[in-house]
């Protein structure tokens, strides 16, 4: 077995026992890499030998082992790497990054091995990971069918076995649908628990980073090693417990809702998915939990989500060293999204805490919301191909359609594996916690994950559903 297979826990526990090196686990996954990714397109650059400086670095420390010691890790193109072009998932950028973003320098200074930059959709405006000039990714689970996005590239290499954990960004679901496409833990957390810096803010009220992972541990103990705020950072979230612990204990009985209303009008969950989220809610009943059918009386986010949406598109495109270069389908949504002056985003950014307070009326009855993680099963790749923003937006809305409210109101939301469908492809629903509750999400995931383990990797298949 690969060293990308195995879990983050795994590896760290082998690395201390010293059954084996950072260096013999980087080499698994390079190796990985070389064999799979040339089918699936995971990876914009591969820094292999960066990644052996850094894994023999490690294995010649004397010093004490941080919590992912040895741990291959790959980001996301819109996250900075010291030495790496920030591409955005395009051309338009040339110059290396000079300095790590906050989280990955406190990925490393907790033992990660950066391995590579993933690719993404441009500016992540799209849930589908296909661009220009990176080509179309591939889920590995159907070769033919999107890995969904924008962490699309991330989900892929995890999923795959290539890497045992990955870094994405989720600002309209972006870690939640890759992960339900590709049947990984996504969570997506608290409007401000992890450090956006050197950025003060991803698309505003929206954006928000972190890893997709196979188990809820793995995902626990990387959201702990890049948690908090720096100063600058324009939200922050409030809340302490170690998120490791909370998916080491049991959640308690707990009061659940369930629903299949989609958020946004005129989309209908596949009936995999309405099933998915129908067996989950007997299984939390069977757990012990109080499990009701509601209706969360969803408010409209269009509001306050369309303006950062494009504000945080153009604001990303005004940083651009060659504009020219952008993506045609890209400067047609900057054009479109001219209007959204400052006074706009204020006003959104004000409507964003309506939105807010309206959807959290559903925590008022319930502690955890269960629904679709997405409306559709995975499409076929090129859903992108020859449309403008436009029509890519609609084709987004089946996939969005549950996810980025929850970008709106803040709230911490997570993709659960429960299995594969008929048609090969992993099936996911949605968790979505009280705000600053992470911690019960963690607990409560793993809790499933006990009674209803998924696959780890592409290819193991359990029983359909």
């Amino acid at each position: 077995m690969s060293d990308g297979r195995v879990s983050v826990t795994e590896i760290v526990t082998r690395i201390g026992a010293g059954e084996t090196t950072a260096g013999a686990v980087l080499e698994g996954c390079l190796a990985t890499i070389e064999g799979e990714d040339p089918g699936l397109n995971a990876f914009s650059r591969v820094l292999a030998e960066e990644a052996r400086a850094e894994a023999a670095a490690l294995d010649t420390s004397t010093g004490p082992h941080g919590p992912l010691h040895g741990v291959p890790i790959a980001i996301k193109e819109e996250i900075d790497v010291a030495g790496a072009v920030t591409t955005f998932g395009g051309d338009a950028n040339v110059a290396p990054a000079a300095a790590d973003a906050e989280i990955v320098r406190r990925l490393r200074a907790a033992g990660a091995v950066v391995i590579g930059k993933t690719t993404m959709p441009e500016f992540g405006a799209f849930p589908f990971t296909e661009s220009t000039s990176r080509g179309v990714t591939r889920n590995p689970w159907d070769p033919t069918r999107t890995p969904g996005g924008s962490s699309g590239g991330t989900a892929v290499a995890v999923s795959s076995g290539m890497v045992p954990v990955g870094i994405g960004g989720d600002g309209g679901g972006s870690i939640r649908i890759p992960s339900a496409s590709c049947g990984l833990f996504g969570l997506k957390p608290q409007r401000g628990r992890v450090t956006t810096a050197p950025h003060p803010h991803l698309w505003w009220a929206l954006g928000t980073a972190g890893p997709l992972a196979r188990t809820v541990l793995d995902s626990a103990t990387v959201y702990d090693v890049i948690r908090g705020n720096v100063e600058g950072d324009l939200f922050r979230a409030g809340g302490t417990e170690s998120f490791v612990e909370a998916a080491g204990r049991e959640p308690g009985r707990l009061r659940i809702g369930w629903s299949v209303k989609a958020v946004t009008l005129g989309v209908k969950p596949d009936p995999v998915h309405v099933r998915a989220v129908e067996d989950t809610a007997r299984l939390l009943a069977d757990l012990g939990h109080d499990v009701q059918q509601i209706d969360p009386h969803y408010p409209d986010p269009t509001a306050a989500f369309v303006p950062q949406f494009f504000a945080g598109i153009r604001a990303e495109a005004d940083a651009v060293e060659h504009y020219d270069r952008l993506e045609r389908r890209t400067r047609e949504t900057c054009r479109l999204g001219s209007w959204v002056r400052p006074r706009v985003v204020e006003w959104a950014l004000a409507a964003t805490e309506k939105v807010s307070v309206k959807a959290n009326r559903v925590f008022d009855s319930v502690d955890v919301l269960l629904t679709p993680a997405i409306a559709h099963r995975p499409p076929k790749v090129g859903r992108l191909d020859g449309v403008g923003t436009v029509r890519a937006s609609l084709r987004a809305m089946p996939s969005i359609a549950y996810a980025a409210l929850w970008n709106v109101a803040g709230n911490p939301a997570a993709a659960v594996p429960c299995g594969i469908a008929d048609d090969g492809l992993p099936v996911s629903v949605q968790l979505v916690g009280r705000t600053d509750d992470e911690a019960t999400l963690f607990s409560l995931s793993a809790q499933l994950e006990r009674a209803r383990p998924w696959p780890l990797v592409a290819g193991d298949v359990p029983p359909a559903v």
